[in-house]
């Protein structure tokens, strides 16, 4: 991809200021979302791993202790470093001795296997997570509201959402690639999915940790995976969704499968969030089961766009899975993190955000509509009314994020309805 071709990421200014306050930056996250191209907009000297040469020759470099195998013009890249997990810690240890900052940069499709000898690099080494693009910064949301004005609470909000459920359906299959966003032919553009997917499951996903895995039974249960997306369904609910679907197997082929999938960037399920509440309601702890793209779950389920508006069940579960990718983005952004809220009676909200300063807010994600807003506010209001604020701070806002509402507004009842296609950080 050429420079000006280039399409800024919110993660820009976060690497900047890391670069500056630390002696390396680690920038982690799925294949092809970018990590290279914008790590090398900030390096001198890059050293791409993935290539077979250049991987033999740092590889003996490392197995000897050389010093040249950190020898170049500062910062150093080193693309994929986790083909050579002791780069780890020779990079700590130089940033010990030199006391250097933003020096180097490691970018990794895959977390290297754990080694409990390993240090943690606090205080030299700084990880940040790359997700694909969201849809402010792909250019398919207005921006017009903003995440982070939300929590100023607002008198109001404006917005027009111009999408219907086909254009939405569209970006769920599409995903947010970089080469899949600026592609105009739309058939192409959902190609890279279906390339990411295959590769995945034919190569990386025993090349993670060099375990060798059926690249069918892990389609199988990726599938199941996919098929409980956005619910926190637990395992052994897959577990025999598999069995009664495809074939026969046990928890730990499972667990294991589900972990190279979290090593490889590919699942990026969502915490539960536990308020103090009046009543003794019991908060499910389980976590929700989502995919860092949405298109990873279509992919699998070999459910095209107009599968999804045929399926508008289904087509709600990926949307959410779309939301909260956008909302992860975001909420980076501002210093915080994305949980999810389910208790015993039912009651949920589909992300809670928590900033760092202790600000909150929550949202519940529907498709759209009158009755669906109406059920996601009301839902917003009743566990807004159940937390025990002689604890606990009040929500900065409550907010039903959708597909196709044409309008963002803020309702009587304070709830705020904002469409994503208008939703920025």
């Amino acid at each position: 991809m050429t420079d000006n071709m280039y399409l800024p990421r919110l993660i820009d200014d976060t690497i900047h200021k890391a670069l500056l306050t630390n002696g390396c930056v680690v920038i982690e996250g799925p294949k092809w979302c970018g990590k290279s191209t914008t790590a090398e907009r900030f390096a001198k000297t890059i050293v791409k791993l993935q290539k077979p040469a250049i991987f033999r020759q740092y590889k003996a470099l490392a197995d000897i202790g050389d010093e040249k195998l950190l020898f170049g013009e500062k910062p150093i890249l080193f693309d994929e470093w986790q083909k050579i997990p002791d780069l780890w810690d020779t990079i700590r240890t130089e940033i010990d001795e030199t006391k250097a900052k933003g020096a180097f940069i490691l970018t990794g499709s895959a977390k290297p296997p754990e080694d409990k000898g390993r240090h943690s690099g606090i205080g030299r080494i700084k990880k940040i997570k790359m997700r694909t693009m969201s849809l402010w910064e792909s250019g398919e949301s207005t921006g017009e509201v903003s995440l982070a004005n939300l929590f100023s609470n607002p008198q109001s909000i404006s917005g027009v959402n111009n999408y219907k459920l086909g254009d939405i359906a569209f970006l769920i299959c599409r995903g947010g690639f970089p080469n899949s966003v600026l592609e105009q032919n739309k058939q192409l553009a959902l190609v890279d999915a279906k390339e990411y997917i295959n590769t995945l499951l034919k190569t990386d996903i025993t090349n993670v940790d060099e375990i060798k895995r059926n690249p069918q039974r892990a389609r199988f249960i990726l599938r199941s995976y996919a098929r409980h997306i956005s619910t926190s369904a637990a395992m052994q609910t897959i577990l025999r969704d598999i069995e009664v679907q495809y074939m026969a197997e046990d928890i730990k082929t499972i667990y294991s499968y589900i972990n190279a999938f979290e090593m490889l960037f590919v699942i990026e399920e969502t915490e539960s969030w536990s308020p103090r509440l009046r009543s003794k309601a019991v908060i499910r702890t389980t976590n929700t089961r989502h995919f860092s793209d949405p298109s990873f779950a279509t992919v699998v389920l070999g459910a095209s766009p107009n599968d999804l508006l045929n399926d508008l069940q289904t087509f709600g579960l990926v949307f959410e899975n779309l939301v909260i990718r956008d909302l992860k983005i975001y909420t980076d952004m501002l210093g915080g993190s994305v949980y999810n809220y389910r208790d015993n009676s039912g009651l949920e909200a589909d992300a809670i955000i928590h900033l760092n300063n202790g600000k909150w807010g929550l949202v519940e994600i529907k498709l759209g509509g009158e009755s669906l807003i109406n059920e996601g506010a009301a839902n917003l209001i009743k566990l807004r009314d159940k937390i025990d604020y002689e604890v606990m701070k009040k929500p900065s806002f409550l907010a039903v994020i959708t597909a196709v509402d044409q309008f963002a507004y803020r309702r009587e009842d304070g709830v705020f309805v904002i469409p994503i296609g208008c939703l920025k950080p």
